[in-house]
């Protein structure tokens, strides 16, 4: 059963009432409520399909009214929602031009533009989502690791965790490098580190005498310029995810999201999603985890306020210290001009965060390719009976909401049910975040993943991009994801390639 509702109530029972006042409350919304007749008409065209001799219906519109063309080139994740008004357009226009500006050190004569690290990872947005699609690690020794980097922390006493969430994790930033390692810096300040990438190869026997290769990467903060990292320190590598379709995920109901959860396996499907709960800075309070690779933030504003901080070192209303996250050990760096106390009072103000976090939310999905194409059709229908679905869930239907047409009561198909699953110890990272284990990760959305190389210029995926292809990403599942793996590796060739061509078609 793809919508787990019986568990739902369970969940209900075992998050604290101040929990749940932020989770099912969502804060960041202005919702109207469902009637009854349209909870019922979204039972029906969210349901499991069953006829896999043609698509169902609205499929090929990945995003509901919000559904674009495909371009037919690398701008085809740089579009805005469909169904956005002349005004939006404007404003979705006036905040890529934010997502792609050039920040440059203060002081400046541009000072709308000034305030770039000291510390960063990237002088703008754009630099890490090529053309609003996914990142890469380094392709080559002379290649710079640009979209991509470590997280960083150290674990923290039971005094650090966060008392109204359960099983939140405590971790703590590592004392001299923070929560994330910056790789560049302006003249006068030494970089934090070098990324440094060394794979294995492992050979995968396949049915039918075919065969894969997988590569297994190891990870070096390599020349770091403050000394050594703490003992305890553990990283994570993270390579920047494409950006299409996040005001959709931001409004799927909480209550649908939780009530897929199933953290003790109650149906025995041995699958047992269970939802990140973090602490939102905006709303002080908890709130559902959404975004990043381990659903660590809570809404499309507070993801983007702490990207400016992390990446590029840049100051908004949400985190408004200047030096971005330069720690109490990088004091130059905390004395170091920056570029807010003018006009803007912090380097980006609420105007231009609100206008990236509108062009963030509307960059629109792609429509389906070849839904009706019978080795498309059969590869969806191997996508099912494997049992992908049970963590990729095809469809939901937006909460109607006021003031964001874009987002309002839209059936979607992201292929993802939001919530966290175990990987195995293949893809861990052994750093947890908020309630993720170290072995935990968001599933993440589908829609647009055939597009990829045409928009990035490369195949490289999961979270560090150690994928060279989906059926490398999907012989890297393990965990929860086992059995579906095994069941990959072992059906006939051309149950493989028409499962990877459905693939292609999101």
């Amino acid at each position: 059963m793809l919508i787990k509702r019986q568990h739902l109530s369970f969940l209900i029972l075992m998050l604290p009432s101040t929990v749940l006042a932020g989770v099912l409350n969502e804060p960041h919304l202005s919702i109207i409520p469902r009637t009854e007749d349209e909870a019922a008409r979204i039972a029906t065209v969210t349901a499991p399909a069953i006829d896999f001799s043609k698509p169902q219906p609205y499929e090929e519109k990945s995003a509901g009214a919000a559904t674009v063309r495909v371009f037919p080139d690398a701008n085809a994740f740089s579009q805005p929602s469909a169904n956005t008004s002349f005004e939006g357009e404007l404003n979705f226009k006036v905040g890529n031009g934010m997502f792609k500006k050039i920040w440059v050190s203060a002081p400046s004569s541009t000072l709308a533009s000034d305030g770039l690290g000291p510390l960063y990872n990237a002088r703008s947005c754009q630099r890490c989502h090529i053309k609003d699609g996914r990142g890469h690690p380094p392709e080559g020794p002379d290649d710079n690791a640009i979209s991509m980097f470590l997280r960083v922390s150290i674990p923290g006493t039971a005094d650090d965790a966060i008392a109204e969430i359960e099983d939140y994790i405590a971790t703590l930033p590592e004392p001299t490098y923070g929560t994330q390692l910056q790789d560049l810096s302006l003249p006068g300040h030494p970089a934090e580190y070098r990324l440094q990438i060394d794979y294995e190869e492992i050979e995968v026997q396949l049915s039918g005498g075919e065969t894969a290769s997988l590569r297994a990467p190891t990870y070096q903060a390599a020349e770091l310029g403050y000394g050594p990292l703490h003992p305890a320190a553990m990283l994570s590598p993270r390579v920047a995810p494409q950006m299409i379709g996040l005001g959709l995920l931001e409004a799927i109901p909480a209550a649908d999201i939780l009530a897929k959860a199933d953290p003790d396996d109650a149906d025995g499907d041995g699958i047992s999603g269970r939802p990140n709960i973090v602490w939102s800075v905006e709303y002080d309070q908890p709130m559902l985890g959404r975004f990043g690779l381990k659903a660590g933030s809570p809404t499309v504003r507070e993801q983007s306020a702490d990207a400016f901080a992390g990446d590029i070192g840049i100051s908004t209303p949400l985190k408004s210290s200047g030096w971005g996250e330069c720690t109490a050990a990088q004091q130059a760096c905390r004395t170091a001009i920056h570029g807010d106390g003018d006009v803007r009072v912090t380097e980006v103000d609420a105007e231009g965060l609100e206008l990236v976090t509108f062009y963030s939310r509307n960059l629109a999905v792609p429509a389906r390719r070849d839904v009706d194409d019978p080795k498309v059709l059969r590869g969806k229908e191997v996508f099912h009976s494997t049992g992908c679905v049970s963590c990729h869930t095809p469809s939901f239907v937006t909460h109607r909401l006021d003031g964001q047409p874009e987002q309002s009561f839209q059936l979607i198909w992201p292929y993802t049910d939001m919530l966290l699953h175990d990987m195995g110890p293949g893809l861990a990272d052994n750093r947890p975040e908020a309630r993720a284990t170290g072995s935990e990760w968001r599933t993440p959305p589908l829609w647009g993943i055939g597009l990829t190389e045409q928009v990035s210029g490369h195949s490289y995926f999961l979270h560090d991009g150690r994928a060279r292809s989906l059926l490398e990403a999907v012989l890297w599942h393990g965990g929860e994801a086992q059995p579906q793996r095994d069941a990959v590796v072992a059906m006939p060739p051309e149950d493989r390639a028409a499962l990877i061509r459905f693939l292609e078609s999101l």
